[in-house]
């Protein structure tokens, strides 16, 4: 061997996990299943509206279009079997939240200003580590423990110093939060340290 072996662990401290596969955004006039996955509605240079559920698409005539359904209605609809208004939106202005491939490298120079994107369609910033921002509670989460990526979950509080003295949040499943809100039934939490959690 002529040299050393590269260090697998440069740039990146050796106990933070790998980030969680970044959301990407595409069309749903595209190949992708639609029923339940998060999509978002608009037009180009108008803007989105998210925290919205699909069902499958529906033909009338000779358009296509998208029940779209607002999340904490659709978690209701699943949880107790009951049918909620969905309005039919052209396919043409549905974008679907798809899991991206993991980056090949972080870029060590991850911007921290402000993030200028085009208005020709909806997109989506990289997972932020939970350490790294301001505000957590109710945010969409992603646990991140032994390249395992556990999804559907949301912060209900702050970061604060848990029993171990490790800095925690904790979280409940999506369904679990929507519930709260339609029932008043608080959630299950789980205590997760805060280098396990990405901002999805």
């Amino acid at each position: 061997m002529s040299g050393p072996l590269p260090d697998p662990f440069a740039g990146q401290p050796d106990w933070a996990p790998q980030p969680p596969r970044p959301i990407q955004i595409v069309p749903a006039t595209g190949r992708v299943e639609l029923r339940g996955r998060r999509v978002l509605v608009g037009l180009p240079g108008l803007g989105w509206r998210g925290d919205l559920r699909a069902d499958e698409r529906v033909v009338q005539g000779s358009r296509t279009y998208v029940p779209v359904i607002p999340e904490h209605e659709w978690y209701r609809a699943e949880a107790d079997q009951v049918e909620v208004f969905a309005p039919l939106v052209p396919v043409e202005r549905v974008w679907v939240e798809t899991v991206g491939a993991r980056p090949s490298a972080i870029d060590p120079t991850h911007d921290k200003g402000i993030r200028l994107v085009s208005l020709d369609g909806p997109t989506h910033p990289a997972p932020t580590p939970v350490f790294e921002t301001d505000a957590i509670s109710g945010r969409r989460v992603v646990r991140v423990e032994d390249s395992v990526e556990h999804r559907d979950l949301r912060a209900v509080t702050e970061s604060y110093s848990g029993a171990d003295g490790d800095i925690c949040v904790r979280v409940t499943p999506e369904l679990e939060w929507y519930r709260w809100a339609w029932r008043g039934q608080p959630p299950t939490t789980m205590e997760i340290p805060v280098h396990l959690l990405w901002i999805e």
